[in-house]
């Protein structure tokens, strides 16, 4: 990808009462992913990698732990992924991905945040296509040429790989994530992945101030505040 990792999903961590909403938020993707390939963290990697996140984050073992077993009594509820594309304040452009039970409610909620703060939301793929769709792992490393021989025999395909000062990143198609991330982890010992998801990457920055910035801040808390949001892509500079 040609440029240093710069991490510009917003993070549900940052909001004024973040904890029961991070707890919340994990606690819902631990369930679909677990009821929906698994709950055993051995054979569901997606769970296993969720689980590290999770707990990067420090979300109690007991939050984890009722997900999944929530997952294991089968039925309950039945959410499915959506995504929404958009321009936020100062034409700057954003991606935000839920997990819902009533798409419905979910888009006149998201909606309304567009509109509530003179946004615009657009069709599907409107600005998707201004970003990279990229997994990406980084951890604590500084032979570049031993991590890409070890992703290479396990015929990942590395889109880039940085190396920065004892650190490694790599960049792979979302479908090499599980690849990538057992080949390391199986070559390379215990990783402590400092970065270890799948995220939208925008080729580009607008930069915003004053006025617009400050939208930007209501527009991202008004988002946050949305149970069924799960992350926020954008490309603002500020």
């Amino acid at each position: 990808m040609g440029r240093a990792y710069q991490n510009r999903k917003v993070s549900m961590a940052k909001t004024s009462d973040a904890k029961a909403k991070v707890y919340s938020k994990y606690g819902r993707e631990i369930y679909v992913c677990a009821k929906a390939a698994g709950i055993d963290p051995d054979g569901n990697l997606a769970l296993r990698g969720l689980i590290d996140r999770a707990k990067k984050d420090q979300v109690p073992t007991h939050v984890i732990e009722k997900a999944i077993g929530k997952a294991k009594g089968g039925g309950g509820e039945d959410f499915a992924p959506a995504r929404y594309e958009g321009y936020g304040p100062g034409g700057c452009m954003v991606i935000v991905d839920c997990l819902t039970d009533n798409p419905n409610r979910t888009f006149g909620d998201v909606r309304q945040c567009f509109t509530k703060t003179k946004c615009k939301i657009g069709t599907q793929g409107a600005v998707s296509h201004m970003f990279d769709h990229a997994a990406i792992l980084a951890f604590e490393n500084d032979d570049e040429d031993s991590v890409l021989d070890v992703l290479l025999t396990a015929d990942v395909d590395v889109s880039d790989i940085e190396s920065d000062e004892g650190k490694i990143t790599i960049f792979t198609p979302p479908a090499d994530y599980f690849k990538a991330r057992q080949a390391l982890t199986n070559s390379l010992g215990g990783i402590d992945f400092t970065v270890d998801e799948i995220q939208f990457l925008p080729r580009s920055t607008t930069a915003i101030s004053g006025d617009e910035l400050a939208l930007f801040e209501k527009f991202l808390d008004m988002l946050n505040d949305l149970d069924d949001v799960q992350n926020v892509y954008h490309d603002a500079e500020y």
